[in-house]
């Protein structure tokens, strides 16, 4: 459950904000999984939610979730801040952008996120009516002005970075603006052959795309699929294919490797598992990954990933493989492998 959902429910709870009712249309922006309106709330809500586990909780929970804001004349926009500043800026503006003219938008946050500083950038964009501190964050809200420059709020959608090599990244995504050195380690650590010119090659946990294309621009193959559960960081890697592998065989697939079979069966997967959904380190979501890898793989396929050298991967690996081991090591950064 998102940290600042108390914070965001307290002016509805004690009577400050009304309660959103029947007719009424509230935009939603930065649920995730747990995700409640408050009590008595009879209003039409529309989820945005582009990380997949949080889009199938909200789904799961009756909520009309969409991966993309959508429409036009809300009422009312919900907004749960996150670490990621320009995240935070971009569900703002989509905010203004689809609240109409007179509508409340309300937006809540952790303090050890930095949410007094968003507050502050958004009062500089639009007044803020009242902020109050509660639960460890604070909520402030809003009204969405009558007339709207276009030139207040562009500034709030980002724009993407590029690292230097010319990979477009994801804003918030898993390393915005550069080639993280596991990724890298990886690469350099894979075999010269990975698998036959017609065999099928997975990238689980795929991010903006820059292992795959790398490996599409390394190796023949006869399919290339990406496994990417933020969806801003999928589309970045599409959009990182079509400049720099346009002929690649590949496939994109917005996915929850965790609560969602893979289909596809593969000679060989790569893969930079998450080991972070909070701030502290969580191995079990890595090992669920080395898991559903196993799961997708061809008798005799490869597995191969990179992970940090203290994450307690080995146990996992032997037990879902027949063979298994270290390739390299640098760094903080291990590279392992399993065969099926």
């Amino acid at each position: 459950m998102n940290e600042a959902l108390p914070t965001l429910l307290f002016p509805f709870e004690r009577g400050i904000l009304d309660v959103p009712g029947k007719g009424e249309r509230v935009l939603v922006l930065g649920a995730s999984a747990g995700f409640r309106m408050p009590d008595g709330a009879a209003a039409d809500v529309t989820a945005v939610q582009d990380f997949r586990p949080d889009y199938l909780a909200l789904e799961k929970a009756g909520f009309h979730a969409v991966a993309e804001a959508e429409g036009e004349g809300y009422d009312l926009a919900l907004i749960l801040l996150g670490r990621h500043r320009r995240e935070n800026e971009l569900r703002f503006a989509e905010a203004l952008t689809r609240v109409k003219p007179g509508g409340l938008i309300v937006a809540a946050g952790t303090k050890k996120d930095g949410a007094p500083s968003v507050a502050k950038r958004m009062g500089e964009m639009v007044p803020i009516v009242e902020q109050m501190s509660k639960h460890h964050g604070i909520v402030f809200w809003s009204v969405r002005p009558e007339a709207l420059d276009a030139a207040t709020i562009a500034p709030l959608f980002p724009e993407a970075v590029m690292t230097p090599e010319g990979f477009e990244t994801a804003v918030g995504g898993f390393s915005e603006g550069r080639i993280d050195e596991g990724s890298q380690l990886l690469l350099r650590s894979l075999p010269e052959k990975l698998t036959a010119s017609t065999g099928r090659i997975a990238d689980f946990c795929a991010g903006w795309g820059y292992l795959s294309v790398e490996v599409a621009r390394k190796y023949q193959m006869g399919a290339l699929d990406l496994y990417e559960a933020h969806r801003r960081s999928l589309e970045a890697a599409k959009r990182n294919f079509e400049k720099l592998a346009p002929d690649a065989p590949a496939g994109f697939h917005w996915h929850d490797l965790v609560s969602e079979r893979v289909a596809g069966r593969y000679d060989a997967i790569i893969m930079n598992p998450p080991f972070h959904q909070s701030r502290s380190a969580e191995p079990d979501l890595g090992k669920a990954m080395i898991k559903a890898a196993s799961a997708a793989m061809k008798p005799g396929g490869r597995l191969y990933l990179v992970a940090n050298r203290g994450l307690p991967y080995e146990a996992v690996l032997k037990e879902h493989f027949s063979a298994s081991g270290e390739v390299a090591r640098g760094g903080t950064f291990k590279v392992l492998w399993g065969r099926r």
